[in-house]
């Protein structure tokens, strides 16, 4: 895979995986909910891991949807590695060296699938789709907790104790063959911070950092996003900003406000609106908007220029957008 790279602010190089993507289409678009289309193929995921039991389990199933987003024309593919955490391992029995095995396995995973998708369109004599991404997704120290706090953030936990949370785990997925980093679902600010210096200490790592938002101008914990928008975009290590896991209807207020403060990609990939009942451990009420490709145009209006959708978003509704933004 061909990146490009660009100077940092530090004066470092740092890849840029999306450079390629954007130069070819102006726009790259992202695939939906990895849990969404497990589910559909038939698993249960009630368990405290989510998506990360299977890749102790099931693992083709994994390459099974992610390939069904390929397929939808999804070019990158979010791995499943958001609940993979120590501490969640743990609590199922699986010691330190078999979870950096999994935690890897997630990056390798998602690769078969693009390998895989390759190979289909090579035996039609399909046209080459480009580059094709895999980004390793770091969760919120929420999502290790499974008790919804993603979606409320205000942790009462220091940067520094974050940092603690995160780094390991970061460093295994930075380490792993993966295109960048998706660092997603960030509901406050001192996460933001604690990931952002993590980056600095793993020179060369590219990430999108996305922000899971209550409202169309603030995180889940009440805070500014314009502002953490600002203090994330200016390290050199992240490729793209936005926002994630938020109702559809937010989408292009939040892309104005990130829009005003940096010229970086903005990554916009929101759920169907339907919200999470932590005890029930499933998704409640309707769907407050469509993710559809009326949507991603307007979101591509507005400035984003990285588009999927999160949970409960489906690859047709990723064809959908892949069709409006081809």
């Amino acid at each position: 895979m061909t990146r490009n790279a660009r100077v940092g602010h530090d004066g470092g190089m740092h890849p840029d995986p999306l450079g390629p993507r954007l130069a070819r289409d102006g726009v790259v678009v992202l695939d939906g909910g990895l849990a969404t289309q497990l589910e559909a193929q038939g698993h249960d995921l009630s368990d405290r891991l989510w998506s990360a039991t299977l890749l102790e389990t099931a693992p083709e199933a994994i390459i099974e949807a992610h390939l069904a987003y390929f397929r939808a024309g999804a070019r990158v593919a979010t791995t499943a590695s958001y609940q993979a955490t120590f501490e969640g391992f743990a609590g199922r029995g699986i010691d330190h060296s078999h979870a950096v095995e999994l935690m890897r396995r997630s990056v390798d995973l998602a690769a078969a699938a693009r390998d895989r998708y390759r190979a289909e369109l090579a035996a039609r004599g399909a046209p080459d789709p480009g580059p094709l991404l895999v980004a390793a997704s770091v969760g919120p120290y929420g999502a290790m907790l499974a008790d919804g706090s993603e979606y409320r953030g205000r942790y009462g936990r220091s940067v520094d104790a974050l940092m603690a949370f995160h780094r390991e785990r970061l460093r295994v997925l930075a380490s792993a063959p993966a295109d960048l980093l998706a660092i997603e679902t960030i509901p406050e600010v001192a996460e933001a911070v604690a990931l952002t210096r993590l980056l600095d200490e793993v020179p060369g790592t590219p990430a999108w950092i996305s922000f899971s938002c209550a409202d169309g101008a603030h995180l889940r914990s009440g805070e500014s996003f314009q502002a953490a928008v600002d203090m994330v975009a200016g390290s050199p290590a992240v490729v793209a900003v936005g926002v994630n896991c938020t109702e559809p209807e937010h989408v292009t207020s939040l892309v104005g406000l990130a829009r005003g403060v940096t010229a970086k990609p903005i990554v916009v990939y929101p759920n169907s609106g339907e919200g999470w009942d932590a005890a029930a451990r499933r998704w409640t009420g309707a769907a407050s908007a469509r993710v559809d490709g009326a949507a991603a145009a307007r979101w591509r209006a507005a400035g984003a220029s990285l588009i999927g959708g999160c949970c409960r978003v489906t690859p047709d509704q990723i064809a959908l957008l892949a069709g409006s933004l081809a």
